[in-house]
């Protein structure tokens, strides 16, 4: 089992695109602005390559972290201690039975929802309670993280 960077650097990248659509005015930009309250004036002001750059890294990590759960194939390699020629041939013959089993995008969109729902919509909604967010803000924020983990496990778990 490799690691395959295309799918992971493709997933990460996934993430622009789902931002410039969701965050575009006509869609839930201006509700963010308003319950994040941020005015056009500060967003003049931001260095975007910078923001655009993080924004990717960031991403890359979820993407390679999200790998191990939208792939099943990893429990395997972890169960044999992540080295494969030092398993037993019984790994040989899982990996061969079922070394692409449930790789589609739906299978890693499914486990990327599962994923933001109970780990991105807590985190941001723990957060939100103590910055004195609104649940609104709360949402739209979720809502972004749920697509692009969608999107990122399914991108992730489809190329073999």
């Amino acid at each position: 089992m490799e690691i395959n960077w295309i799918a992971i650097l493709l997933a990460a990248f996934s993430t622009l695109i789902v931002g410039f659509i969701w965050y575009n005015p006509k869609v839930f930009g201006t509700v963010w602005m308003k319950e994040a309250k941020l005015t056009e004036d500060d967003i003049k002001g931001v260095n975007m390559f910078k923001m655009l750059s993080l924004t990717f890294v960031y991403a890359f990590l979820i993407s390679f972290v999200l790998q191990m759960v939208v792939i099943h194939q990893f429990g395997a390699l972890g169960m044999v201690g992540g080295k494969p020629e030092l398993a037993k041939p019984s790994y040989a013959a899982f990996m061969a039975d079922y070394g692409t089993a449930y790789r589609t995008f739906k299978h890693g969109a499914f486990h990327g929802f599962i994923m933001s729902l109970f780990m991105v919509f807590p985190l941001f909604g723990t957060s939100a309670l103590y910055e004195r967010r609104s649940f609104k803000y709360v949402m739209v924020t979720t809502g972004f993280w749920v697509v692009c983990f969608m999107i990122m496990g399914g991108i992730i778990c489809m190329m073999q």
